[in-house]
């Protein structure tokens, strides 16, 4: 009888833990079923919040390319969009260059542009930071959505990842004090579901790509932006105060897919926990034990 009733109590025991596992599952420990900011983190795993949120780009959401002073391009250059000018008016090099879009030069739709060029900029420069990576080459990062900051230049050699968590419409901002500029053969990369509409670059001089750059996303210069030989962009170019000026090179406008913080791929149970369980269960599983121990006690 006493191995028994020992048994009954370890039952018992065991089925008032699993309750109490069970409603810690339906706390912050549950995964999330609403919008919550993920973690940001770069190649060391140092954890931030994120709360990137995509601007609009208003009247120059269909532009490749828009540039203030002037548009020089050398080779047989694609832009797979509208190409703008203003307040300047002239554009070198199309031929060999071609626009499979409309170009605008110094007129309302050009003026237009820049001015949602200037709105999304300021956008871009109002949101915190989440992480400083001053100092610190972009090449062999991978980063998860979030605002990631340089005081001064940055720079990218090798391959920069992005990781989308499984999140489409995941956001990545870069914020840079002054220069943005990538070595020969340098690239961005997408893994879970990142995408380059998702990727801003906030450039507080000039940008430029080294050649045979495959980059990605849409950057939005103060000044100027340069395209070495054969370097490529999944986004578009905007030059506020400054030209653009390409060389053989295809620039694609890539359009929204998203904003806002985006959902986090939280552990379930929390970082070293017991896996939560699916609501319902704990209760049907707890009522199981209770009952297994009654009828045990009752044939003995």
């Amino acid at each position: 009888m006493r191995s028994v009733l020992r048994f009954t109590a370890a039952v018992l025991t065991a089925a008032l833990a699993l309750a109490n596992t069970a409603c810690g599952s339906k706390s912050s420990q549950r995964t999330p079923t609403g919008p919550q900011p993920p973690a940001a983190v770069d190649s060391g795993a140092q954890g931030v919040t994120a709360m990137a949120v995509a601007p609009s780009l208003g009247a120059a959401g269909s532009f490749a390319v828009v540039a203030s002073s002037t548009v020089t391009n050398t080779g047989p250059t694609v832009l797979n969009g509208d190409l703008g000018v203003s307040p300047g008016n002239t554009a070198t090099g199309f031929p060999p260059g071609t626009v499979t879009g409309t170009t605008h030069l110094g007129d309302a739709n050009s003026l237009a542009a820049q001015g949602g060029v200037t709105t999304a900029f300021n956008a871009l420069g109002s949101q915190a930071c989440n992480l400083d990576l001053t100092g610190t080459d972009l090449g062999g990062l991978t980063l998860t959505p979030g605002v990631y900051c340089f005081s001064s230049s940055a720079q990218l050699t090798g391959t920069l990842t992005l990781n989308g968590l499984g999140n489409a419409g995941s956001v990545w901002v870069f914020k840079i004090g002054s220069t943005l500029t990538t070595a020969s053969g340098s690239s961005v990369a997408f893994i879970n579901g990142g995408q380059a509409c998702g990727v801003f670059w906030r450039v507080g001089s000039s940008a430029t790509l080294g050649t045979a750059t495959n980059f990605a996303g849409n950057v939005l210069a103060q000044a100027s932006i340069s395209l070495n030989t054969g370097a490529n962009n999944s986004g578009a170019l905007f030059a506020r105060t400054g030209a653009v000026t390409l060389d053989t090179n295809v620039v694609s406008v890539v359009g929204s897919c998203g904003s806002g913080p985006q959902p986090s791929p939280t552990p379930l149970g929390g970082p070293g926990g017991v896996p939560a369980l699916p609501h319902g269960m704990e209760w049907a599983l707890f009522a199981i034990l209770v009952g297994t121990g009654t009828y045990l006690l009752r044939r003995h």
